[in-house]
């Protein structure tokens, strides 16, 4: 089983991934003229004002708060060491390149997502990428493997990874068994998912904030107190990128594609930008401005703050140690405890061990909401079905906390690619609307109004849209 999944992953991400991802991210930088870049102030003024305009539903902040959530956990800490170790510094790189570029992806699925969410039984909004290419697109048959793809990596493939990561951290921080843990962690996860999507949400504001703000804190205290190192380091990183310093060795091809391989899969990981998970919680909210662009705006910085400021928040702190020894077999979660501890002394790996299981918990909840949603798109809020695959949530967790990393961390490649490929071949497809809606909004923007959708301006929009939400 190993030896597929791997030669699986190595043709996905070889010969696939790489470049759709990248030509999807250039493709939508170009086609809405370098948004990440000339619209970045007015992006942290949309988040700024997220938290109106719920309507006693969920916020823009809290959508915004769940994706973090989803996005912050295993792949910034565990991901970013796992890409250190088998890519190289280089990989970092490439970490940071798909994520600016993928901003611009993860503007067009969020404002799609937006655009064709519904409402379930029980008022609250439901949408994302199998929403927008079965009323989009007119292809509900494309909508049903994604959501299945969603399920298989959010619902159970994602959560085992997410629990590995905080029982392995428990193991080595404080010696709890893994499947001591395990246990722990499914009556925890039971708690929160079976209070609902709102449940969710408010859990999400709440602690993704804190957690975040207290590991930057941790990170910028050893880079300050490393500060004459940072140029090294920086210096390394681009090197190690383009294969300059494995020049004179002969494997500069091998290098840099091993760099950017494992920069990319551990960045899209880690993001998810172009992967269609995070468009899932962006259709929940009740955006303010009332517009599917101001979702898009909101969704796009939570790329920025993951990659940019976390992602390269752990890195520094491997770099700056003196841990990373490829021949030593340490990697994931372990390389980060052991970076810390060097910086800081034992109570680094109690502070890791705590950050994992805020940042993996928090994960868990929020990739079930994902798949929640996409299960009800397959079975229309079937009670039963969903009483089975909750209870096949907690059984992958509790796989997670005591299984093998390597094979999880394979399964977690697969099916994202899979996700990330039926996904980005959608947003092509509906790249006009998307153009569409960002041209309406800057118009009325410049107009002194406050941007309002209205789908009469679009009738062929129009006619796509499900009933019920946009139609006034």
């Amino acid at each position: 089983m190993a030896d597929v999944l791997n030669f699986v992953s190595g043709l996905l991400w070889g010969h696939v991934l790489i470049y759709l991802l990248i030509a999807a991210g250039l493709f939508f930088t170009l086609r809405l003229g370098f948004i990440q870049f000339l619209k970045f102030p007015y992006m942290v003024k949309v988040m700024a004002n997220s938290r109106s305009g719920a309507d006693k539903g969920i916020s823009s902040f809290q959508a915004f708060c769940t994706s973090l959530a989803a996005r912050v956990g295993t792949g910034n800490m565990a991901g970013v060491a796992v890409a250190l170790y088998l890519g190289g510094a280089g990989a970092i790189f490439w970490m940071w390149l798909i994520a600016l570029i993928g901003m611009a992806t993860s503007f067009a699925e969020s404002a799609l997502a937006q655009l064709y969410k519904t409402k379930d039984e029980d008022g609250n909004f439901r949408g994302g990428p199998a929403y927008y290419m079965e009323y989009g697109l007119g292809k509900r048959w494309m909508g049903v493997i994604f959501s299945l793809c969603l399920i298989l990596a959010f619902g159970l493939v994602f959560n085992a990874v997410q629990a590995n990561s905080i029982a392995a951290a428990f193991e080595v921080a404080f010696d709890v068994p893994k499947s001591v843990m395990g246990v722990i962690l499914v009556v925890g996860s039971a708690f929160i998912i079976f209070g609902g999507l709102k449940t969710i949400s408010r859990f999400a504001e709440l602690v993704v904030p804190f957690m975040a703000l207290a590991y930057l804190l941790v990170a910028l205290y050893i880079c300050a107190t490393n500060y004459d190192l940072l140029p090294s380091v920086f210096k390394q990183i681009i090197y190690s990128a383009f294969g300059i310093e494995q020049a004179g060795a002969g494997a500069i091809g091998y290098a840099v594609m091993q760099a950017m391989i494992q920069g990319i899969k551990r960045g899209l990981f880690s993001n998810e930008a172009g992967m269609g998970s995070a468009a899932n919680a962006a259709a929940t909210a009740t955006p303010n401005p009332n517009h599917p662009v101001s979702q898009g705006y909101v969704q796009m910085l939570g790329v920025f703050v993951d990659t940019i400021v976390i992602c390269s928040a752990t890195a520094a702190l491997i770099l700056l140690s003196n841990q990373l020894v490829p021949e030593s077999g340490v990697t994931g979660i372990a390389l980060t405890q052991a970076a810390l501890v060097e910086h800081v002394g034992s109570w680094g790996a109690t502070f890791i061990a705590i950050a994992i299981l805020f940042f993996a918990f928090t994960s868990i909840v929020a990739n079930y909401s994902y798949a929640e949603t996409n299960l009800m798109f397959l079975e229309h809020n079937h009670k039963h079905g969903m009483m089975l695959f909750r209870l096949c949530v907690l059984g992958m967790v509790m796989f997670g906390a005591v299984g093998e990393l390597g094979v999880i961390w394979t399964m977690a490649d697969v099916s994202m690619g899979l996700m990330a490929i039926v996904n980005v071949v959608a947003l092509f497809m509906l790249s006009g609307f998307v153009v569409w809606l960002y041209k309406d909004y800057n118009q009325q923007l410049k107009a002194g109004k406050t941007p309002v959708f209205d789908a009469n301006l679009h009738p062929k929009m129009k006619k796509t849209l499900p009933k019920g939400v946009w139609h006034k």
